[in-house]
């Protein structure tokens, strides 16, 4: 799929350390060519120490010497910033030694934001979408105020889900449409899971929107609700389903399929953000 997305020229990849996908990044590039991309990563490391291995391990396994944009992973506030200030001033190193392109964050937060200008960081990834689904701390127009302020002190801006970790998926067309309508988001990162939907996303970038055969395509795909292990188990998704598919129980909450109509308004109260449609 990375090397399909490359030939139809996708060219800009976000990953980061808890995702595990260096080595799948690693052989798409390879299978491609090896085609000038841009590579973007993230971690919660925090010192020296824990920022060290995230960096050699990105170097590493993605068989580069020179990372294009490193990132602490979902910071809320200029607040959580200081309390990473040793990693991200080991980030700052490897970047005027040459070996890191730029430096960030990515957030949830509109604080986070702000906390980035503060910071005077390169680049930031921001939560953003049309319905404002996932902002912790304020409005979509609350954050949509906050990134262009970054974007008019100079960090580069690249938006994050777009399609509310795929709960908005049924209104993908006008999702996409917004996110490409903001003047202070330099690029978007859209999560994709076939060759169908790497084709339709590129054919609609470049302004060909989604074709009949496409939306039908799309139509047909199989979706389910999807849980992470990272689900703190409060128990605010159970009374917002209507359909009565979601209980506690486990570890981490359990959905009853054949009742989920996939609405997606779960999601919207999860505070650990582990809710989604895939």
């Amino acid at each position: 799929m990375i090397a399909h997305g490359i030939g139809r020229g996708l060219n800009f990849f976000d990953t980061a350390q808890l995702y595990e996908t260096y080595p799948y990044i690693r052989e798409g590039l390879r299978r491609a060519g090896q085609p000038d991309v841009v590579i973007a990563t993230k971690t919660y490391a925090y010192d020296i120490t824990t920022a060290t291995e995230a960096f050699e391990q990105a170097r590493r396994e993605l068989d580069r010497d020179y990372i294009d944009l490193f990132l602490l992973h979902e910071q809320e506030s200029e607040h959580t910033l200081r309390g990473h200030k040793e990693a991200l001033d080991y980030l700052f190193e490897q970047k005027a030694k040459g070996k890191i392109g730029a430096v960030g964050l990515s957030t949830h937060h509109v604080a986070g934001v702000a906390g980035a200008i503060k910071a005077g960081l390169d680049v930031l990834h921001p939560l953003i979408n049309l319905d404002g689904l996932g902002i912790v701390d304020g409005t979509r127009k609350e954050m949509e105020d906050a990134v262009a302020d970054a974007f008019g002190a100079g960090i580069g801006t690249f938006g994050m889900k777009a399609l509310g970790g795929g709960n908005l998926f049924r209104k993908a067309e006008e999702c996409l449409d917004y996110a490409l309508s903001l003047p202070y988001l330099h690029s978007v990162a859209v999560g994709m899971q076939s060759m169908d939907e790497i084709d339709a996303n590129v054919d609609f970038f470049e302004g060909r929107g989604f074709s009949h055969e496409t939306r039908a395509v799309l139509a047909g795909k199989v979706r389910r609700l999807h849980i992470d292990d990272w689900c703190e188990n409060c128990g605010s998704c159970v009374p917002r389903c209507g359909q009565g598919a979601l209980s506690l129980g486990g570890e981490i909450a359990v959905c009853a399929h054949e009742k989920c109509i996939l609405c997606g308004y779960c999601s919207s109260v999860c505070p650990a953000w582990a809710i989604k449609i895939v």
